[in-house]
């Protein structure tokens, strides 16, 4: 299913291609050319129908997009090796082990202020 939207996919973005290119913004392109009177479409009509044209052929490929997204095959997939690992332990002794109580702590030294010595009458610092 999904090749089928791929190639249907590619179709209408080749239109899509043709049909802007065939327009120019100003009301030229391939409407200029028919400015015959004894046209059935006349210059007007096929300016509609090339943006109308536009507009389906970008709605569509916005439907194609969206549908080939939910039909594309996305085969096995694979779980980490942590979610492997916690599945497959059975035994509790596998599982990891976390410390669930506080650790004793053990009352701190107080601490002791360095000891300064006396400065001597003489000696001042220099700055």
């Amino acid at each position: 299913m999904y090749t089928l939207i791929s190639i249907v996919l590619f179709i209408v973005c080749v239109f899509l291609v043709l049909i802007v290119l065939v327009q120019n913004s100003k009301g030229g392109g391939l409407a200029s050319n028919f400015q015959s009177s004894t046209q059935v479409m006349g210059v007007r009509k096929t300016a509609d129908f090339l943006e109308k044209g536009t507009w389906v052929l970008a709605g569509l490929l916005l439907i194609l997009c969206l549908a080939g997204s939910a039909t594309i095959s996305r085969g096995k997939v694979q779980k980490s090796e942590l979610q492997e690992k916690v599945q497959n332990a059975t035994d509790n002794s596998q599982a990891p082990q976390f410390p669930t109580a506080t650790p004793q702590s053990q009352p701190a030294a107080p601490a002791t202020a360095p000891a300064t010595a006396p400065a001597t009458g003489d000696s001042a610092p220099t700055k």
